[in-house]
C-alpha cells in the first residue's frame, strides 16, 4: 500500500491520466485507479472529489450530466485542453522528479555495508 502523502501530489495525474482516453465518472475512476496500481493504491472518495471540484475550478475538467444508473443521474468529467496542459507538465515534473530521488535510493544488490 502506497502513503497517501507520497502520492498526495499525482492524484490530478492519475485522474487525468484516466480521462485522456475518455469521459467517465467517479466511481469508475476509482476502480481503474485502484486496478491499475494492483490496487497498491486506493484513492478515498473524499480525495476524489476534492479532485473533481479543483480541477474544475482550475478548467482542467468540464463536469456533464451523463446517462442515468438506475434511475440515478451521473456525472461525467471530461478533460479540456488546459487539463491536457496539466498533465503533459506533470509527467515532465514526475520523469525529474524520479530520477532526483532514484540517485538516493538503495538498489536490491548495493552493498548496505559501503553506506
Amino acid at each position: 500500500m502506497i502513503s497517501s502523502d507520497v502520492i498526495r501530489g499525482y492524484n490530478d495525474t492519475m485522474i487525468l491520466y484516466l480521462l485522456l482516453k475518455e469521459p467517465s465518472y467517479g466511481y469508475e475512476i476509482s476502480k481503474q485507479i485502484r486496478s491499475l496500481t494492483d490496487e497498491k493504491y486506493i484513492i478515498k472518495e473524499t480525495t476524489l472529489y476534492s479532485a473533481f471540484k479543483r480541477m474544475e475550478n482550475n478548467g482542467m475538467i468540464e463536469a456533464f450530466a451523463g446517462t442515468q444508473t438506475n434511475g440515478k443521474p451521473r456525472t461525467y468529467y471530461r478533460i479540456t485542453d488546459e487539463g491536457r496542459k496539466y498533465y503533459k507538465e506533470k509527467c515532465e515534473e514526475w520523469a525529474i522528479t524520479q530520477e532526483v530521488v532514484e540517485k538516493f535510493i538503495v538498489k536490491e544488490n548495493d552493498d548496505y555495508e559501503h553506506y
